[in-house]
């Protein structure tokens, strides 16, 4: 089954058409960069644009601070909300289970479709913004091999080259653990309507609403538990020390989405009457 889901995800142009926006918006912004060589002012504009003018190396995680806050988040939403729900649209969903296929074992293939998506995409922006950084800002790869030169961190530390690998390794498990927790707020929703628009369009109310009340001193109370509150935390790997507080507070925080969501789904979708 979960062969069924990857085919499925590989085969549909959908699939090469957003990971080829998500790849675009970061290579727009760097030739913007490249041709004016006029950084934000500080404290504006994405996280690391304004390091990458002295070394491409580094665009990697320019281009995933871009795209994660927008764009990766309503891909998530779009896909995980059509999991389920487009099945039931299209009427497909019925006959899938008329075959000896469980509903546990459905949905399980559908978030393993879904955790590969993500970390497609993600690939597809960690290695096109590494070309384009290099290309365009220069740090040639040092010693002929596939490493980045050494940068400075945030903290104003030098970063081997190995060193920023491993940091840009665990940037993509965070990123990868808070979109799952986008894809169980859709793929809840997902089993729970017939509408795949329905779906993702409640998904993105919800962080929304959440990226709202961050910014709101009203919600100071709640802003903790929000599950767009620590996102962007995983810009603290690239400081020396890396301050783990907030990303282990917003991984805890996904975690806890993803068990309770996920079990709502899964509870949903065993007592739903499958009716189209």
């Amino acid at each position: 089954m979960i062969r069924v889901e990857l085919a499925k995800l590989f085969r549909r142009p959908r699939t090469y058409v957003i990971a080829g926006l998500l790849c675009a918006l970061p290579f727009t912004v760097a030739v913007f960069l490249a041709t004016t060589r006029i950084p934000p002012p500080p404290g504006q504009g994405g996280a690391f644009l304004s390091a990458v003018l002295s070394n491409g190396s580094l665009y990697p995680a320019a281009a995933m601070a871009l795209v994660m806050p927008i764009f990766l988040p309503v891909s998530v939403a779009v896909l995980a909300g059509d999991a389920v729900a487009g099945e039931a649209q299209t009427g497909t969903l019925r006959y899938l289970l008329i075959r000896p296929v469980g509903r546990t074992r459905l949905l399980v293939a559908k978030l393993v479709a879904l955790i590969v998506f993500v970390l497609f995409a993600i690939g597809a922006v960690l290695i096109t913004s590494f070309l384009t950084g290099i290309t365009l800002f220069g740090g040639e790869p040092s010693a002929g091999v596939a490493l980045p030169a050494d940068v400075t961190s945030l903290s104003g530390v030098t970063i081997t080259p190995a060193g920023l690998v491993l940091r840009l390794l665990a940037t993509v498990a965070y990123i990868v653990v808070s979109m799952l927790g986008v894809a169980a707020i859709a793929l809840f929703l997902s089993t729970v309507t017939d509408s795949a628009l329905g779906a993702a369009m409640g998904a993105l109310a919800v962080l929304v609403t959440s990226q709202v009340l961050v910014t709101l001193d009203a919600a100071a109370a709640i802003r903790p538990y929000l599950p767009t509150r620590y996102w962007l935390a995983w810009i603290d790997f690239f400081r020396d020390p890396v301050l783990w507080r907030d990303i282990e507070r917003g991984a805890g925080i996904q975690l806890v989405f993803l068990v309770v969501l996920l079990g709502a789904a899964w509870a949903n979708f065993m007592t739903r009457d499958i009716t189209s």
